[in-house]
């Protein structure tokens, strides 16, 4: 599904992130640097400023606004993570 608010996001959990993660890697690690070496690096900045605007639209409600939005393709609980420190260290993997 896409979510035109949030484009390289919604690519990353539709492609990457979902069902068929395996495709791409174990790990959350292994599986950016797939989409890292897949995609051009305007994409990645673009990525970064959307989970930076994702994050101050939802400080309140981000673990319910992010599964509402992407709980049907992707949670970040089976890999470890909050929603905040799936966030962050998809911030920490792009900026890498």
């Amino acid at each position: 599904m896409q979510h035109s608010e949030y484009p390289e996001l919604s690519q990353l959990f539709g492609v990457y992130l979902n069902q068929d993660f395996d495709i791409w890697g174990d790990t959350i690690p292994a599986i950016i640097a797939c989409y890292k070496r897949d995609s051009p690096i305007a994409d990645h900045k673009r990525m970064l400023a959307e989970i930076d605007r994702f994050q101050r639209s939802h400080p309140h409600d981000l673990d319910i606004a992010f599964d509402k939005t992407y709980g049907h393709e992707f949670s970040p609980e089976p890999w470890g993570h909050t929603t905040a420190s799936f966030l962050d260290e998809l911030k920490r993997l792009l900026s890498e």
